[in-house]
């Protein structure tokens, strides 16, 4: 199968399963930024997307595409350590033109895999999932109110180390996008010499309106801020 045994077939499915990633961050930075100015409109929003279907749906989608997106990265790292042999072991030099963050995707890859199942733990188990385990009997069951979002906000951005471990992820995932954006356009498509520059600084701008939009909330919750 092409997709799978030709170079730009696997970069295709990179790109593809890449995009995912970055409509579920798009939307979640939109969404989460909205709690520094209303706890009240922020709990709206988490309580319209609980456990309704489309809500579900959605997340299940996104979720999907992401994790074929992990396994896939390392099915082809797996293949290029295998591809190299003991050349693996030799030392290169830098590559010009190269950046940092191409160079170490999957580096970049596992820390912001490893930080997506900590925010899953603090929030995601805590809201959506016990909606869909409980429905309306969170309560009998001994859970905070699945749909008081901002509660859940206040607890964990309150303990600093949390919030540094944060910044720490989004920083990396910072790295991951400014490349992942523009190379999975790139494979696409969008790849002629008058638009690729233009990609790149489209990308940078983009990935880092939305690290800014997630990182505002740690740092609200350093600065002493919490939210009301």
């Amino acid at each position: 199968m092409w997709l799978i045994h030709s170079s730009v077939g696997r970069k295709v499915i990179m790109s593809v399963t890449g995009i995912f990633l970055v409509l579920f961050l798009t939307f979640h930075s939109v969404m989460n930024v909205i709690v520094l100015f209303s706890a009240e409109a922020y709990n709206s929003v988490a309580s319209a997307l609980g456990a309704n279907w489309y809500a579900v749906i959605g997340t299940g989608v996104l979720a999907l595409g992401f994790v074929l997106h992990i396994l896939y990265a390392l099915y082809l790292s797996w293949l290029n350590l295998k591809a190299r042999g003991k050349d693996r072991y030799a030392v290169t030099k830098r590559q010009e033109g190269v950046s940092w963050s191409s160079k170490n995707m999957l580096v970049l890859g596992i820390i912001v895999f490893g930080f997506l199942v900590l925010h899953l733990f603090h929030f995601w188990a805590k809201m959506q999932l016990v909606e869909l385990q409980y429905g309306h009997g969170w309560e009998a069951a001994g859970f905070q109110n699945p749909q008081d979002g901002a509660y859940f906000i206040n607890a964990s951005f309150s303990n600093p180390i949390f919030s540094i471990i944060y910044i720490v992820w989004l920083v990396a995932l910072w790295f991951h996008l400014t490349h992942g954006v523009w190379s999975s356009l790139h494979s696409i498509g969008v790849n002629n010499k008058t638009w690729i520059n233009r990609v790149k600084c489209i990308s940078n701008v983009y990935s880092t309106i939305i690290i800014l939009l997630f990182i505002a909330i740690p740092v609200y919750f350093l600065l002493g801020f919490r939210v009301l």
